[in-house]
């Protein structure tokens, strides 16, 4: 796990102990941090050895749609992503002025985690970085380097706290996977 060096809460938390946890010093990008994890994973993965990239920022992803993507992506030369459907209305903007609206029926908004085969990874991240290019997720780099990752359709309430408010959505989507859990196991 990459830890920013700051970070005051990880050592109040009991699974800080975890023996398969390890922390790693973060970087100033995702990128960056990805890069310092993947290198202290390197004495022990192989090259073919599947890692998966999980942002904190996101923990409401559900475990089905992780085995999804594990399931999905196991015989892929090059791995995937969870992702879901643009359904917004998406606007191009310069200023304060709308340039031109974009045709959503393609677009899907990346989602986490994300697995790839250790050594592309490793490698695409390394060749974005080394060329000035931070990509701001890992298939980025993996396109960029010229592969086409999967997209697997993941749960829209997987969402990134990126702003105050998104930590109250985040409870109250919390509360409601764990009641919708409750109500799964309890059905014969």
């Amino acid at each position: 796990m990459a830890l920013h060096g700051e970070d005051h809460r990880w050592h109040d938390l009991d699974i800080r102990h975890h023996p398969r946890i390890r922390v790693v010093q973060g970087g100033s990008e995702r990128a960056h941090s990805v890069r310092n994890a993947l290198a202290a994973l390197a004495v022990e993965a192989a090259d073919h050895d599947w890692v998966l990239v999980h942002d904190v920022a996101r923990p409401c992803v559900r475990v089905a749609d992780i085995e999804r993507l594990l399931a999905t992506v196991a015989n892929s030369a090059v791995g995937g992503i969870l992702a879901t459907p643009v359904s917004d209305t998406l606007k191009e903007v310069s200023g304060d002025e709308i340039q031109t609206t974009r045709d959503r029926s393609s677009l899907w908004a990346a989602l986490t985690p994300q697995m790839f085969r250790f050594a592309l990874l490793r490698d695409a991240l390394d060749s974005a970085l080394a060329a000035g290019a931070v990509p701001t997720d890992e298939a980025m780099a993996v396109e960029r380097a010229g592969h086409r990752p999967l997209v697997v359709a993941g749960s829209r309430d997987n969402i990134k706290i990126t702003l105050p408010e998104d930590i109250a959505i985040a409870e109250a989507i919390l509360r409601w996977q764990e009641a919708d859990t409750d109500t799964e196991e309890s059905t014969p």
